[in-house]
């Protein structure tokens, strides 16, 4: 009989000022080890660990590749690397990107799962979409426990719910009530009973650590979905369990179907900056073309690049006026 050891927490928008209340009340011997995905940019720099030392009695560090797990600690995922656990060890990987972020949360909650099985518990705080879900969904398939923060009580609450709707969750509690139970269910012992690894979870698990034997196997799971990658263009595959669909590329970018509808979003915005640049130049050089041709006394083709330069500049003021309202947003919800 072993005790819930290994604590995993994902968090995005709002998330610091969560895990500074939640570690705030833990205490000095707690015999856990707890490990923390907060979503940062790739390319920034990451205080959480001073940050949460600050707040709460035990050390928290941005851990090294194949650090030693210690309970008592709190791991911090670094910048542009994912956190995944081994066993007894922690690997961190620069494998593809999942809903967009590296590091992202349902990588460390599936390797969490495929290593640690019943002693597991996940836990999902404040924001924004739905990173996480998949990751609860694969803790509860072996048997570990599911807490999420109750979303009324949540600053940015698209984590929470999404995890809440899609997964049947142990725990929905406000962030005060999180650190006691943390505190029960790590002393509590939990059985012996193993919940099977599916092939699914070990693939998945396998291409976030960059495994080139997962990512070039012919034996993927998901059917083809006719969408394309944002993040590389290459053709994404189906993979649906439950209430719960997302899609992975053929290189392991992992998309839920909110993200990659919030990504597409992106790309739009993306091409109607670029289309309207080109149509603003379009017009400013029929301008000039028009002004030369009145010089040289071509009436006829003067107007017709006048005309020109109206129409492009029309078009432009449609872009420029959807960009402003953000219309393509609300097409996308």
């Amino acid at each position: 009989m072993v005790g819930h050891g290994i604590i995993v927490i994902g968090a995005s928008a709002g998330g610091v000022e969560a895990l500074c209340k939640l570690v705030k009340d833990l205490p000095e011997n707690f015999p856990a080890a707890i490990f923390v995905v907060l979503h940062v940019p790739s390319h920034g720099t990451s205080v959480l660990p001073q940050i949460l030392n600050r707040a709460g009695r035990l050390k928290a560090v941005h851990p090294q590749d194949s650090e030693t797990i210690q309970p008592g600690r709190i791991y911090v995922a670094p910048p542009d690397f994912h956190l995944l656990l081994k066993k007894g060890y922690i690997q961190l990987s620069r494998g593809p990107r999942e809903n967009g972020h590296r590091p992202a949360v349902d990588p460390l909650f599936r390797t969490a799962a495929r290593t640690y099985g019943r002693r597991v518990i996940g836990v999902v705080l404040s924001g924004s979409l739905d990173d996480g879900t998949a990751g609860v969904m694969a803790i509860k398939m072996r048997g570990g426990i599911a807490v999420v923060q109750n979303p009324e009580d949540a600053l940015f609450s698209g984590m929470p719910t999404n995890a809440i709707e899609n997964t049947d969750v142990d725990y929905i509690l406000r962030l005060s009530e999180i650190s006691p139970l943390l505190v029960k269910l790590a002393s509590e012992p939990v059985g012996e009973k193993e919940y099977p690894v599916s092939d699914e979870m070990e693939i998945e698990s396998d291409v976030a650590e960059f495994d080139m034997n997962a990512l070039q196997s012919k034996d993927r799971p998901g059917t083809p979905s006719g969408f394309a990658c944002p993040d590389c263009g290459g053709a994404l595959w189906e993979l649906k369990k439950d209430n719960l669909l997302r899609f992975r590329c053929r290189v392991g970018h992992a998309f839920s179907a909110k993200t990659l509808l919030a990504q597409q979003s992106e790309q739009l915005e993306e091409a109607l900056w670029i289309a309207l640049r080109a149509l603003e130049e379009s017009s400013a050089l029929a301008q000039r073309m028009a002004r030369r041709a009145r010089e040289r006394n071509h009436a006829t083709s003067a107007e017709r690049f006048e005309e020109q330069s109206r129409d492009a500049e029309n078009r432009a003021a449609l872009l420029r006026d959807i960009l402003l309202k953000g219309e393509l947003y609300q097409l996308a919800e």
